[in-house]
């Protein structure tokens, strides 16, 4: 079977509110991602494009973007996993070139939040989850991940000081991210102190420093044919190894919850097609929409066993010097979190570590690098593994 590679990766700014279009927006990561390849619109052959639907105006995106980025006549394709979309997209970009039908494919995901008001995006949110028998009585995003942080603390002994330090560090490197929505810095005395907003309550035991935030934004990743690889790219990043999983969307239906389900088989799945495991792993994209979803990450990609993550922020495993590098580019609690666009983000960060070209939190030498990326509370789970 022949390879496949990412030859070029895009994202635009994440920001709490674009000025502009959707397709203006879309256009902000395409744009960067082709200029990374090197490519003309006569050069790709497909467009998937990925993101969760209601969160923005425009009906039917992908035939508007085909047309407002050049991509017509080819073929363009619509993907949905909700925050993994992006991720699933890549897969579905993946399958079209592994199978022969198309030779370079452009992934493109994005979503524009500030169409509609906080309020409303929560509950779409909510509407994630089953809308006969759970989302109607009031559950929201931060509620569901609230009730895996206290299983996991019940089980484990987890503390909010360790979830804290969860948030330092992604502060500590969004800080340097010029993409990034939040840059400030935040320490440990930010979340503990009561009187602090970033103590403030959101669903116990989570508070605001644990939640990542909405934003608008793009990105886009190239893929293409090994033999195309070679033609266009002197860095190709190769595709290793794809894990994809769901499981029961009502919660009452799950009988995990210090852990996702679809993150250890989709995990299980990559390593298998990788032929590597979580040693080996040099560097990591983690999906940490709140700072407990990162903990449980930890563990489920087999980094820490079940229990022990919290060892691992501790002693600063995790940081850009450590044993295992997790989200040095500030992860989604500081990037923010643009639904459709975050997978590509994930990916286009550890594409440009492969290639050692990410600047100030470059991690050294790595050879293989993996994404893990979640849609909804645990319902959809991708994992990625990339090598240079």
């Amino acid at each position: 079977m022949s390879r496949v590679a990412i030859i070029g990766v895009g994202q635009s700014e994440f920001v709490r509110a674009y000025p502009g279009s959707v397709r203006e927006l879309a256009f902000e990561g395409f744009k960067e991602a082709m200029r990374d390849a090197r490519l003309t619109t006569k050069d790709v052959q497909a467009s998937v494009i990925c993101s969760a639907p209601e969160y923005d105006k425009q009906r039917s995106p992908a035939g508007v973007f085909a047309e407002y980025l050049g991509l017509n006549p080819q073929p363009t394709f619509y993907v949905e996993s909700l925050c993994s979309s992006s991720s699933m997209g890549l897969r579905t970009a993946y399958a079209l070139v592994q199978s022969g039908l198309h030779d370079v494919v452009a992934v493109i995901g994005f979503q524009k939040m500030s169409e509609i008001s906080s309020a409303e995006s929560q509950e779409r949110m909510g509407r994630g989850a089953d809308i006969q028998w759970e989302s109607p009585f009031g559950t929201m995003m931060p509620a569901y991940y609230a009730m895996y942080a206290r299983a996991h603390m019940a089980a484990h002994g987890t503390t909010l000081e360790d979830l804290a330090l969860i948030r330092v560090k992604a502060a500590t490197y969004g800080q340097l991210n010029d993409k990034a929505v939040y840059r400030k810095p935040v320490t440990l005395a930010n979340l503990i102190h009561p009187e602090d907003r970033m103590a403030g309550p959101v669903a116990s035991p989570l508070r605001v420093g644990d939640c990542c935030a909405n934003a608008d934004g793009s990105s886009c990743v190239i893929v293409a044919s090994e033999e195309k690889a070679r033609v266009f790219c002197k860095k190709p990043v190769w595709i290793l190894g794809l894990g994809a999983a769901t499981t029961s969307v009502n919660l009452a239906g799950r009988d995990l919850f210090t852990g996702l389900t679809v993150a250890r088989e989709a995990s299980r799945q990559a390593y298998k097609m990788a032929g590597v495991g979580p040693e080996d792993i040099d560097v990591a994209e983690v999906h940490d929409c709140f700072t407990i979803a990162e903990m449980m990450a930890y563990e489920d990609l087999g980094f820490a066993k079940p229990g022990e993550g919290k060892e691992l922020i501790r002693s600063k495993a995790t940081y850009k010097e450590g044993s295992i590098p997790v989200n040095v580019d500030g992860g989604l609690l500081s990037k923010g979190h643009p639904i459709g666009a975050t997978g590509g983000s994930q990916i286009r960060t550890v594409v440009l570590q492969l290639r050692e070209e990410a600047g100030p939190i470059q991690v050294k030498s790595p050879e293989i690098g993996l994404v893990h990326n979640i849609g909804g509370v645990g319902l959809y789970g991708n994992v990625s593994i990339f090598g240079r």
